[in-house]
């Protein structure tokens, strides 16, 4: 039973009784869009608040106060009300009986399977591209946020009913795969000539192109620079992509993220989908030849004015328009870009998610300008920002890599803590908040560490069971009315918070609120272990079945609702620590 959905269908069967009472002549739909039924800010103001006073008073030209004084009869109606009254500027705020949550708990026990069900995205498919990075080395640790938020978003609209699509863009063209190539032939050089090289500036120095190099030789031998250029450079780009793509898909892999599709910028450039935008483009009116501005805070005595193909990009609220082709006529990276979100838009059928990294966040306007264009504004994208990543080591930063020489691998990470810290730690700030991720914090036994203070509530849980010698999956509720301490009652109310969590972290595309839901759920029932030592509110009461059978029940909520979280962030719960 989602507790906030049943009352919010009893709040608009209210709403359209109040109009025709009154002869009101609102729009019922219009007032829905802004209609809210949420926990207040303070627990003294009651157990759920809205808003509709507010919303209603323009349209009905009367003080909010007055329109929620007269709408309160209407939500004293509602089954289990015990007490209704108008707050602040107009907030109508609602006290439940407290047999409303003790039944809520059975009902959710007894439908545990799909008490929390949500179908927001049925029949809606949703493609979304994240990790993407140049295919020149392993993943760093840079790319661990991107590739956790956008995994566990996918997750999450999973379980919301999308049909998702998890994709990987691999930018196997242009100057940082000649780079890519270049760096592979010195090391293939190394292992021929068996001499130890410097490797230029500008040029990767990865220790990992060493086995980019002896794959070289296992598959060429000594012989490879004997052919002619064009051949060499094709045969190096083709193994160094093979042996790093299968770096980073490994890597993946060890953070639990299998992806849907790989594409090929090479093969979207290849392709016919650069001419099909131009097509589209100019069917709309939407490309000219001309001449841009200087970018902002550039010399203008150094802009070269060229006259270029552009997209008028600014009419679909760009700051600028944009370069298709260079002054050479080739294709722009933009253009590549427009294709290549053509290309996605065709196959996916539906809507797109982008996940950047913090250097990206000026490219946002003119990819939005493109999807818009392209599909005539029938398909949105949302584009999510992730920031930067701190690694520290007990406070201090961490700047180097013994593996890599310059930077921290995904995979030196996930080696050092686990998968299951990396997953939760990375979503325990908003996407486009700066994170700290530190060491030794994140491996502490302590409730400093968020991780550990959500597993160890499920396994108190799970010792709880233990304990009483009860499995949990035998378990039935048999009398709920027995939990009535308030500390029991605020922990059922919060149980019942986890739908309307679900569904504002998929609406917002925000996977951290099941983090941070999880966080204050675990805070709320550790607190309430504490309380068998000041209250005597014991889990396990030797000459009161029912009432162990009550606290047992409770248990079973929590740690069947931490599972529900962890599961869609996809971490392992823990049963014994």
């Amino acid at each position: 039973m989602n507790i906030y959905k049943f009352y919010f269908n009893h709040l608009i069967e209210a709403v359209e009784k109040f109009k025709s009472d009154f002869k009101y002549s609102f729009i019922v739909e219009d007032i829905l869009k802004k209609l809210t039924l949420e926990p207040p800010k303070n627990s003294i103001n009651g157990d759920m608040s809205t808003n509709l006073a507010m919303i209603l008073s323009k349209d009905l030209k009367l003080s909010p106060k007055i329109i929620a004084e007269n709408f309160m009869v209407y939500i004293s109606n509602f089954p289990g009300v015990d007490n209704v009254n108008v707050a602040g500027p107009g907030f109508i705020n609602i006290t439940f009986k407290q047999n409303v949550w003790s039944d809520f708990l059975s009902n959710m026990l007894q439908n545990s399977g799909n008490w929390d069900k949500l179908e927001i995205g049925k029949g809606k498919n949703i493609n979304i591209e994240y990790i993407s990075a140049n295919p020149t080395g392993p993943l760093h640790a840079g790319h661990a946020r991107g590739a956790v938020f956008g995994d566990a978003l996918a997750s999450l609209l999973t379980e919301v009913g999308y049909t998702v699509t998890r994709e990987y863009y691999i930018n196997d063209a242009g100057n940082q795969i000649e780079k890519l190539v270049d760096s592979s032939l010195l090391r293939y050089n190394e292992l021929v000539t068996n001499n130890s090289i410097d490797i230029p500036e500008g040029l990767y120095p990865g220790e990992y192109l060493k086995e980019v190099g002896k794959n070289l030789v296992e598959k060429y031998g000594d012989k490879l620079e004997t052919d002619p250029k064009e051949k060499v450079f094709e045969k190096v780009r083709s193994v160094s992509l093979e042996v790093i793509m299968g770096m980073i898909k490994n890597d993946l892999l060890k953070l639990g993220i299998e992806m849907d599709v790989f594409t090929s910028e090479k093969e979207i450039i290849s392709g016919h989908l650069l001419d099909e935008i131009f097509k589209i483009l100019e069917s709309k009116n939407l490309i000219f030849y001309g001449v841009l501005d200087p970018p902002k805070g550039a010399d203008p005595k150094n802009w070269e004015k060229r006259e270029q193909l552009l997209f008028k990009s600014s009419v679909y609220g760009d700051d600028s328009d944009r370069a298709l082709k260079k002054s050479d006529g080739t294709w722009t990276y933009f253009a590549t870009d427009m294709a290549y979100h053509l290309d996605k838009m065709n196959r996916t059928k539906g809507d797109l998610i982008n996940v950047l990294g913090a250097d990206h966040i000026g490219y946002i306007s003119r990819i939005n300008a493109a999807v818009r264009a392209l599909s005539n504004d029938t398909i949105s994208i949302d584009t999510k920002v992730c920031a930067l990543v701190n690694l520290l080591e007990d406070g201090k930063p961490i700047k180097m890599s013994k593996r890599a020489g310059n930077f921290v691998t995904l995979s030196d990470i996930i080696n050092a803590v686990g998968k299951d810290v990396v997953r939760f730690i990375m979503l325990t700030r908003r996407n486009d908040q700066s994170l700290d991720f530190d060491f030794k914090k994140v491996m502490e036994k302590s409730k400093e560490n968020p991780v550990f203070y959500v597993q160890y509530a499920h396994a108190r849980c799970n010792s709880i069971f233990r304990s009483s010698k009860v499995k949990e999956e035998e378990l039935i509720l048999k009398n709920p009315k027995r939990l009535k301490d308030v500390h029991e009652i605020e922990l059922i109310k919060f149980i019942a918070l986890w739908p309307r969590t679900l569904e504002l972290a998929a609406k917002n595309h925000e996977p951290h609120r099941i983090c941070y839901y999880l966080i204050e759920l675990s805070s709320i029932f550790h607190s309430l272990w504490n309380k068998g030592k000041d209250n005597n509110i014991k889990f396990i009461v030797e000459d009161d079945l029912e009432l162990t059978n009550a606290r047992l029940s409770l248990a079973k909520a929590v740690a069947l609702t931490i599972r529900k979280g962890l599961s869609i962030l996809k971490i392992e719960p823990i049963f014994e620590m």
